[in-house]
C-alpha cells in the first residue's frame, strides 16, 4: 500500500519542537506538541503516550480521537499492559483482539488497530507511545510503523535528559537507574545479577548467580512488597522474558524510606484526627449553647457568634472527615457502583457548598445528561473538594465554573477555575498523597495535600479517572470522568 506518513509534516512540526525545548520549555508541554504534530504526520485518528511507573502506567499525554483517555490508569495486571510489555519493541495490534476494559472502549469508538512502540532506556521501559487508527482505515504501513518507533526513542531520550520527564513522583526514570535487575531460570535460580542488584541487596553476583533468588518471586506482572530479615523493604515485580525458553526478569528496589515515610504520614494522620475531635465537639456545643440561650445576647451578637463558631466547627469536621478517609482502606466503600443522576447530585452540593464558595460557582448541566455508574454521595464529596481546591488557588471573589458532560462511553464533570494554574510537571504529582508543591507553595496557600489524593481514590474506586489540565486563560480545570450506565 500507498505510504500515508507526511514526511514534510513532521519535519515541519519538529523544527516547532526544537524551537520551544531552545526557549525553555520542558516535559509535557513538548512531549504533547510531539504528539500534535505526529499525529497528522503519520495519519493517525489519534495518539497517546503512557508512562510507566512500578505500580502501572497512565496515560500522560493524547491526542484527537485519543484526549478523552488523559489520566487514564493502566494497571500492571491489566493485560493490554502485559502484552505491550511482553512482546517486540513495535508492534500493530487490533484493540478487538486486547481483553481489557480500555482496548474495549477503544474499539468501540471505532479506534480498531494501534502501532505501539515502548519508550525504552537501558532495556527499562519507561513508557508506550501508541498511534491510532479507525476501522476503515488501511493497515499501517513499515514506514509508519518505522516512524512511530523513531518517536518512541525520542520521547525515551527526552526522560534521560530527566528535564520535566518524568512526571509521576515515583516515575520510572530512577528506577531505570537504581533498580536491582536479575533473570531467573524455571526453578527461581540467578542467571544474570546487575551492579545495582548487588547494591540493593548487599549480595554480590559472585553470591548470587545460581542459587535460588533471596526473597519472594510475584507472578509475571504483579508488585510485591517484601521486608528483608535487616528490617529493610523491597518492591519486587517479575515479567515472562520474550523468546524461547522459561526465564523470567525480576526487578527490584529498596522502598524502606518510602515505606518509613507512610509509617510516620499514616502516625501523623491517626494523631491529629484524636486532636481535633475535641475542639471540633467543644466549638459544636457552644454553638448549641447559644441556640439553647439565645435570648441573653443581642441579636447581632448573637448570630454573628453562631455564625462564625458553626463555619469554622464545620471546617474543622471536614477536616477530620479528610484526615480519616486518607487513611482507611477502602473507601468510599465495597458497595458496586450504581446509576445515579449526576445533576442533582451536583445540584445539591453546590447549595451545601460554605457561602463565600457557593457564590462564586455556576452550574451548568445539560437538559439531558446520561446516567454514570457510581456512588451518589462520594461524588458530592469529590465535587466539594475540587471546588474548594479551585477556590483556595484562585483570586477572591473569581468564578468557579462546574459543569457536566457526556460522550458514547463515560459522563463528565469539570471544575474550570481563573487561578494561578498548575505546572506540567505538576499536573500528575497534585494527586499524591500530602503533596502540596515546593515550600513558597505551603506557606501561601495552607492545607494538609490531602483533597486531590481523596479525589483520585474516590473516582477510580468507581472504575473513573480524574486529571488536571490548564484553562483557557488561564486557570485549571479538573475532569472526572465515569462509565455511563
Amino acid at each position: 500500500m500507498a505510504d500515508r506518513t507526511d514526511y514534510s509534516a513532521l519535519i515541519a512540526g519538529n523544527t516547532v519542537i526544537i524551537e520551544m525545548i531552545n526557549s525553555g520549555d520542558a516535559g509535557l508541554p513538548v512531549l504533547t506538541q510531539l504528539l500534535r504534530v505526529a499525529q497528522p504526520a503519520l495519519g493517525a485518528a489519534g495518539m497517546a503516550f503512557v508512562e510507566f511507573a512500578p505500580s502501572g502506567g497512565r496515560v500522560i499525554a493524547a491526542t484527537g480521537a485519543a484526549e478523552w483517555t488523559i489520566g487514564r490508569p493502566l494497571p500492571a495486571t491489566d493485560p493490554a499492559t502485559i502484552c505491550l510489555l511482553a512482546g517486540p519493541r513495535v508492534q500493530c495490534v487490533r484493540t478487538e483482539h486486547l481483553s481489557s476494559q480500555l482496548a474495549v472502549e477503544l474499539a468501540e469508538r471505532g479506534l480498531r488497530r494501534m502501532v505501539v512502540s515502548r519508550a525504552e532506556i537501558g532495556g527499562h521501559t519507561v513508557g508506550s507511545l501508541h498511534a491510532l487508527y479507525l476501522a476503515g482505515d488501511e493497515e499501517p504501513s513499515s514506514e509508519q510503523r518505522g516512524v512511530v518507533a523513531y518517536l518512541g526513542s525520542c520521547i525515551a531520550h527526552m526522560y534521560g535528559d530527566q528535564s520535566g520527564l518524568p512526571v509521576h513522583g515515583d516515575g520510572p526514570v530512577v528506577a531505570a537507574l537504581a533498580d536491582g535487575l536479575a533473570v531467573v531460570d524455571a526453578d527461581a535460580h540467578v542467571r544474570l545479577w546487575n551492579p545495582a542488584a548487588a547494591r540493593v541487596t548487599g549480595r554480590s553476583s559472585a553470591e548470587a548467580l545460581n542459587r535460588p533468588l533471596p526473597f519472594p518471586l510475584p507472578p509475571s506482572g504483579q508488585v510485591l512488597d517484601h521486608r528483608l530479615p535487616d528490617g529493610r523493604w523491597l518492591r519486587i515485580t517479575s515479567g515472562d522474558l520474550s523468546g524461547p525458553g522459561t526465564l523470567r526478569v525480576v526487578t527490584f528496589r529498596d522502598i524502606s524510606d518510602q515505606q518509613r515515610h507512610d509509617h510516620e504520614r499514616d502516625l501523623f494522620v491517626a494523631v491529629t484526627s484524636h486532636e481535633l475531635r475535641t475542639p471540633v465537639t467543644v466549638i459544636k456545643g457552644y454553638a448549641d449553647t447559644l441556640t439553647d440561650h439565645w435570648e441573653s445576647l443581642s441579636e447581632t451578637d448573637r448570630r454573628q457568634a453562631a455564625r462564625v463558631i458553626g463555619q469554622r466547627a464545620n471546617e474543622l469536621a471536614r477536616l477530620l472527615d479528610r484526615l480519616l478517609s486518607s487513611s482507611a482502606e477502602a473507601w468510599p466503600g465495597d458497595a458496586p457502583p450504581t446509576p445515579f443522576d449526576l445533576g442533582a447530585t451536583l445540584r445539591t452540593a453546590v447549595a451545601d457548598l460554605p457561602t463565600e464558595l457557593r457564590r462564586r460557582t455556576s452550574l451548568e448541566i445539560p437538559a439531558e445528561l446520561p446516567r454514570p455508574l457510581g456512588h451518589r454521595q462520594s461524588l458530592a464529596t469529590v465535587l466539594t473538594e475540587l471546588v474548594t481546591n479551585a477556590g483556595k488557588y484562585s483570586p477572591p471573589g473569581s468564578p468557579i465554573e462546574v459543569s457536566a458532560g457526556s460522550d458514547g462511553q463515560t459522563v463528565s464533570l469539570r471544575v474550570s477555575d481563573r487561578g494561578i494554574g498548575v505546572r506540567p510537571e505538576h499536573v500528575e504529582r497534585a494527586f499524591d498523597r500530602f503533596w502540596q508543591g515546593d515550600s513558597g507553595d505551603r506557606r501561601q496557600y495552607p492545607g494538609t495535600g490531602l483533597g486531590l489524593y481523596l479525589v483520585r481514590r474516590i473516582v477510580e474506586q468507581q472504575n473513573g479517572w480524574v486529571f488536571l489540565r490548564p484553562r483557557t486563560g488561564g486557570g485549571t480545570v479538573a475532569e472526572v470522568r465515569l462509565p455511563r450506565r
